[in-house]
């Protein structure tokens, strides 16, 4: 008898990384991989801005449920059999050199993407795995002898069948595919955009962009969803870690208020009593002289001036002049600043979606369908997102290696 064949749908992370793994593991198998797209692992060479942030030390991972808004549960199980101490162990064990930063996340020590494309597509040449781009699938069917035909969306039909299909395409939103899965009985969630960056209608913040505020804290004005870190003020809004996160922990909520909502930032990442005590310091401090002239450590000149506009408060007016109204609508300023959000901003190229196959539909230590045998699923396509700092990436690599693990030598 002849090999088993593999289809692979997606040659991204999950789904190379899966193909080697495979690979490595037997020689029972012939494994075709197809993707829409014309440039293999496109979306991973621009991952961490060119450099690959490629897992993290999960030291400051306190909660997976803050990290992996959607998702954690299965895997926290699946961490126990692959996480990022066997990822970092699998790239240094191929050759690649790694570093982490102060803030957790793994970068290769050459900081370049390209390096781990590279990796991965010589360990797919090594082992004769096959790629085809351009092909973007449009339907999965099961034939009569219980194996799978692909059909293209240029009608054209893959002459090939196969005995098992692995679905890693990334996000499938609106996509035909998502359409022949469901006919399949795939659960699938509405799969709606996380990570990104939110604007603002009005120009004001048009004179502060580029500012950072290494520490603060956003939240959703009347809701539960708040996160902090460091804030970017963009030429229309507001970016950078604290709103990613917000983005990734309110996806759902902000898809169906089409993007519009109040958002309350505390600049200083403080309680108001914090902030009263801090103000009080500073006027005890700089009684003569001028408002402008001293601010809290992590603030810049014109961003301090911002907020003392923000606060109605002249610019002229010296520290020891400040009336006890003038006092209360600066801590209020500085620890709930309203801005009304008028829609999203895509982050970068690293786009990202919460939603997919619902996890409900799978056997938890395959990602094997339930209900259509031999039919498997990994990274992004799953129902599992994470916010930044190379979170998403890990749940690609940890979903690949549990599917590869159930092709062993027969």
């Amino acid at each position: 008898m002849g090999k088993k064949k593999i289809a692979i749908i997606g040659i991204g992370a999950a789904g190379c990384f899966c193909a080697v793994n495979i690979a490595e593991q037997t020689t029972d198998y012939e494994i075709f991989m197809y993707d829409a797209g014309l440039t293999p692992m496109h979306k991973l060479s621009l991952t961490g801005g060119g450099r690959c942030n490629l897992t993290n030390t999960f030291e400051n991972a306190e909660n997976l449920t803050k990290i992996y808004p959607r998702g954690d549960k299965l895997l926290r199980s699946l961490f126990y059999n692959f996480n990022h101490e066997n990822t970092i162990e699998w790239f240094e064990n191929h050759d690649i050199k790694l570093y982490a930063q102060d803030d957790g996340r793994i970068f290769p020590k050459s900081n370049k993407a390209a390096e781990i494309v590279d990796k991965l597509y010589f360990l797919m040449n090594k082992y004769g795995v096959w790629t085809f781009t351009g092909k973007k699938l449009s339907l999965i069917e099961k034939t009569s002898n219980e194996q799978f035909s692909l059909t293209f969306s240029n009608g054209e039909k893959c002459l090939e069948q196969f005995d098992y299909v692995i679905v890693t395409t990334g996000g499938l939103s609106n996509s035909p595919l998502m359409e022949s899965l469901k006919k399949l009985g795939i659960e699938i969630i509405e799969p709606v955009p996380s990570l990104f960056s939110l604007k603002v209608k009005s120009n004001i913040l048009t004179s502060l962009m580029g500012a950072t505020v290494d520490n603060a804290s956003v939240m959703i004005a009347g809701e539960k969803f708040r996160s902090e870190g460091g804030l970017l003020i963009t030429h229309f809004g507001f970016s950078g870690p604290a709103v990613l996160k917000l983005s990734s922990y309110a996806a759902r909520f902000l898809k169906e208020n089409n993007y519009k909502c109040d958002l309350a930032i505390n600049w200083l990442n403080e309680s108001e009593d914090v902030v009263f005590q801090l103000i009080n310091e500073l006027i005890k401090k700089n009684r003569n002289k001028n408002i402008l002239s001293s601010h809290p450590k992590n603030f810049t000149n014109r961003l301090w001036e911002f907020l003392i506009s923000r606060a109605e408060i002249q610019k002229d007016k010296k520290f020891s002049e400040l009336g006890k109204k003038h006092l209360n609508k600066l801590v209020n300023i500085l620890t709930s600043d309203i801005y009304h959000v008028s829609g999203r901003g895509q982050f970068k190229d690293e786009f990202v979606t919460a939603g997919g196959v619902s996890l409900k539909s799978l056997n938890h230590k395959t990602l094997e369908s339930k209900t259509v045998k031999n039919l498997f699923f990994a990274g992004e396509v799953l129902d599992i997102d994470a916010i930044t700092g190379g979170y998403n990436l890990q749940a690609a690599w940890t979903t690949a290696k549990t599917v590869a693990e159930n092709f062993t030598v027969s």
